[in-house]
């Protein structure tokens, strides 16, 4: 747990914090108690790594995989042509 909140911080986890703590002063000063938890659950976000702030959001880059076509073998690829009326 605590090399989670000490080590990968990105621009996007500065920022969750920062708007949590934002929503949560603001909540205070308005007594709008349920911005609070709101405001707590950004800053929780960005401060322990979890959500789109752990940059889990889209799909995994490094189980993609791609094939160039000059790495492909198109020789024995049959192509048939298709008219249409």
């Amino acid at each position: 747990m605590k090399e989670r909140i000490l080590y990968g911080w990105t621009f996007r986890r500065v920022v969750y914090v920062l708007i949590g703590a934002y929503i949560i002063v603001q909540s205070i000063k308005d007594d709008q108690w349920i911005g609070i938890s709101i405001g707590g659950y950004f800053a929780a976000m960005g401060l322990f790594a979890f959500g789109c702030a752990a940059g889990y959001c889209g799909p995994v880059k490094e189980n993609i995989q791609t094939t160039k076509t000059e790495d492909m073998d198109l020789s024995g690829v049959d192509y048939e042509e298709i008219k249409s009326n």
